[in-house]
């Protein structure tokens, strides 16, 4: 994963696996990155609210802790001779497929910002 200091200070602590990351020391708040791609780029908001409990979202959080960016998802083309296909027939000689390329956290940001104590 990708990591960007936006403000100094005290940061949240993360964990990252091949599909999530964990967020707080005692592992307040798990995130399925890989089940939130999409075909364009997600992003997700860590606030922390009145309470110090970890939310997702900035309208339920009071302080902002942590951006989490996930890239748009990325297609490999290719090409495939129709088996169907015939001269003189209304359809195309080859068949373009896109496949998606495997998620790849290490492909994530996660931009933090400073606590405050």
């Amino acid at each position: 994963m990708i990591e960007i200091v936006k403000t100094p200070g005290t940061h949240i602590s993360y964990t990252t696996t091949k599909k999530n990351i964990i967020l707080g020391a005692d592992e307040d708040l798990s995130i399925n990155l890989q089940n939130r791609e999409k075909d364009e780029v997600v992003t997700i908001d860590i606030c922390t609210d009145q309470n110090g409990e970890l939310t997702m979202g900035a309208a339920a959080g009071l302080r902002y802790v942590a951006e989490i960016e996930i890239p748009a998802r990325q297609y490999v083309e290719t090409r495939e001779k129709n088996k169907s296909y015939h001269e003189g027939a209304d359809q195309s000689e080859y068949i373009t497929k896109h496949e998606p390329v495997p998620f790849n956290i290490d492909l994530c940001t996660i931009r933090l910002w400073g606590l405050e104590e």
